[in-house]
């Protein structure tokens, strides 16, 4: 009896020594080969594939890494095989290296990105950890591991960057609330809230530009908010582009017809475009024979609206200008001086001018613009100049000397001027452009 308890003891002895030890499932997920690489293998590669990966997926890793080494080194499944082999085992630096190998050889493979995405959080990477998922998704919108995954570690990152860009900016440090919004925009680009906020320290900061970019990006996701729209609007009208804010501020009154203040807008920037003075009369100038006073101050007004919009220091009473189309802006370039009246109070708009009174005119005008802060450094130095056909005693020389030196206007080869000729409308409106662009 004794005999055969001791033989029984022997044999489950010997049976217990056989037999595997027990596995539970692997602290890793190990993802699956993309089937559009899984297909393309024959018929025996695609068994030994699967093998492997059951052994990964019961956490038997030695025996994967036996599986694998039996695959052509070439497979698909053979870099990110050994990878997920050593991510079990607990050499993460080897699985990495492991992972990477296999997206260089393989970009789409899905296993590896996953793979890559687990190393990352356990070294608490949480940017490049968010950067495996996304990649992820860009070739697996739905993936069912990866999306939930992604969703909650980019609001947790937005959630931070935010909490930490208001306190910043609360702070007064713009430069820091800067940078993590653009943070919040890096894991989040639609982040409406992130692009506002961006929006107004660069309207602070006078950058219109980066202003306007963030704006509009705003205003992809909050077209019917009224208080943005009325803001985007400004900082177009503070750029220059008083057109475009027309626009916005037409289509706001759309919304909300009732708004008196931004009827009012609309309004100031109708009268700065000059929209209701614009008839075909300012149309044609450009094709006139010989431009005339009331021209060349439309002229004036309209292309130099923005830069001449403090009224003038002399209040003139113009007897002559009721009746005129471009009465508006007579009424501007005389207070500002740039166009002189005559002595009996009349503008006489209808006048034709010359070159004399152009070159005249040319030089007022840039003095008012340095005035304001224009900046025009003569190109040829006036005691350089010699004109054929002006003489030192002549009434405007010295404002035909200014407007040649500026290089606004030219002489002929015979260095001769022609003060009384006439000036066709392409010519005036030619000149205009050039000071316009020396201004800006």
């Amino acid at each position: 009896m004794v005999r055969k308890l001791a033989a029984i003891g022997l044999a489950l002895l010997g049976a217990w020594s056989c037999a595997k030890p027990p596995t539970g499932p692997p602290a890793f997920f190990v993802g699956d080969i993309p089937s559009d690489v899984s297909t393309h293998l024959r018929l025996d590669d695609r068994i030994a594939v699967k093998e492997v990966w059951d052994a990964l997926k019961a956490g038997r890793a030695e025996q994967a890494r036996k599986l694998v080494s039996k695959l052509d080194t070439a497979s698909p499944a053979y870099a990110v095989g050994l990878a997920y082999a050593d991510l079990l085992l607990g050499d993460l630096a080897a699985a990495e290296d492991g992972f990477t190998a296999s997206l260089r050889s393989f970009p789409d493979m899905t296993p590896a990105r996953i793979g890559l995405a687990q190393i990352y959080e356990s070294r608490q990477e949480s940017e490049k950890v968010l950067g495996e998922y996304r990649e992820i998704l860009k070739t697996d919108p739905e993936n069912r591991w990866a999306k939930p995954r992604f969703e909650a570690l980019r609001d947790d990152l937005v959630k931070a960057a935010m909490a930490d860009a208001r306190i910043a900016l609360a702070a007064g440090d713009r430069e820091a609330a800067k940078r993590e919004f653009l943070k919040v925009l890096f894991y989040a680009p639609e982040t409406v809230e992130a692009h506002l906020d961006l929006a107004r320290i660069y309207r602070q900061e006078k950058n219109a530009a980066s202003a306007l970019l963030h704006f509009r990006a705003a205003m992809q996701g909050r077209t019917e908010d009224q208080a943005v729209i009325r803001e985007y609007a400004e900082t177009l009208a503070d750029s220059g582009e008083l057109g475009q804010s027309l626009d916005v501020l037409e289509k706001l009154a759309v919304l909300e017809p009732r708004d008196a203040a931004v009827g009012k807008r609309i309004e100031e920037l109708k009268a700065k475009l000059g929209i209701y003075e614009l008839p075909s009369q300012y149309a044609e100038i450009a094709a006139q024979e010989a431009v005339t006073r009331q021209d060349l101050a439309a002229l004036i007004g309209v292309k130099f609206g923005d830069l001449l919009d403090s009224p003038g220091k002399r209040t003139e009473i113009l007897v002559d200008i009721s009746m005129s189309w471009a009465q508006r802006y007579i009424v501007q370039v005389a207070s500002l001086d740039i166009m002189s009246v005559f002595d009996n109070h009349t503008f006489q708009p209808l006048r034709i001018i010359n070159r004399a009174e152009l070159a005249d005119t040319a030089v007022r005008l840039i003095g008012v613009l340095q005035s304001g802060g224009a900046k025009f450094v003569p190109l040829v130095e006036p005691r350089r100049i010699q004109i054929a056909d002006v003489s030192a005693d002549n009434y405007y020389h010295q404002a035909i000397i200014r407007a040649l030196s500026f290089q606004v206007m030219i002489l002929t080869p015979e260095r001769m001027f022609k003060p009384e000729r006439t000036v066709p409308g392409n010519e005036a409106i030619r000149i205009m452009d050039l000071i316009l662009g020396l201004a800006k």
